[in-house]
């Protein structure tokens, strides 16, 4: 629900919580007030129009503070007279903010409320569905844990027996390629030798067929 107000001689639109500033009023700051000069009270679909004012309608609002608007700067300038004046002027205002729209019996105060109220109930039914789910997943969770504390235990016995043949015949691999590059040499050096015994005799043959 909103309102068009008048005050000060200007019109203004308002809503239960609204901050405005307004020309000055006699009013001190913590002071609640009324405002009858209603023009239009609008609640959903539904508007009335007054005709200049709305009956029954009034807007109920408490003075924050009092402040001051932003400076003007007033020159006046008269030329071929040398005539210069300038001035500055601050403009007072009253806070006020708005605490309820009545029209006849209903309240957009009251309105509010109600709606809040709902919101926050709401917002506790969640939260409790939300500690429930939370509460059943960490119990599923612990379960689930228990379950496979077992199978781990099994799962490390069995790679700690795997491993151990493993690590076996990786040791012994290194061995057996020794003894076979030790082998390697030893059959290098009987080619080699048997190779200048040929030749020597091949000498021998030619010589005697010298002879």
């Amino acid at each position: 629900m909103y309102a068009v107000i008048e005050t000060g001689g200007k019109q203004y639109r308002v809503e239960v919580g609204t901050e405005l500033e307004v020309e000055t009023l006699e009013a001190e700051p913590g002071q609640a007030i009324t405002i009858d000069r209603v023009l239009l009270v609008a609640d959903g679909d539904e508007a009335t129009i007054g005709r200049p004012l709305v009956a029954d309608a009034a807007v109920h609002a408490e003075v924050v503070r009092r402040d001051r608007g932003e400076k003007l700067i007033i020159f006046k300038y008269r030329p071929k007279a040398r005539s210069r004046v300038k001035k500055g002027h601050r403009q007072n205002h009253t806070i006020l903010r708005i605490t309820d729209v009545r029209l006849g019996s209903r309240s957009a105060a009251d309105a509010v409320r109600k709606a809040e109220r709902e919101a926050t109930s709401d917002r506790q039914r969640l939260d409790e569905a939300a500690a429930r789910q939370a509460a059943a997943d960490a119990a599923l969770a612990a379960k689930l844990a228990a379950k496979a504390e077992p199978k781990k235990a099994t799962a490390k016995a069995e790679t700690k027996a795997t491993t151990k043949p493993a690590k076996a015949a990786a040791k012994a691999e290194p061995k057996t390629r020794a003894k076979s590059k030790s082998d390697a040499p030893k059959s290098r050096s009987e080619s080699s030798a048997a190779k200048p015994k040929t030749a020597a005799r091949s000498k021998t043959t030619r010589t005697r067929k010298d002879t």
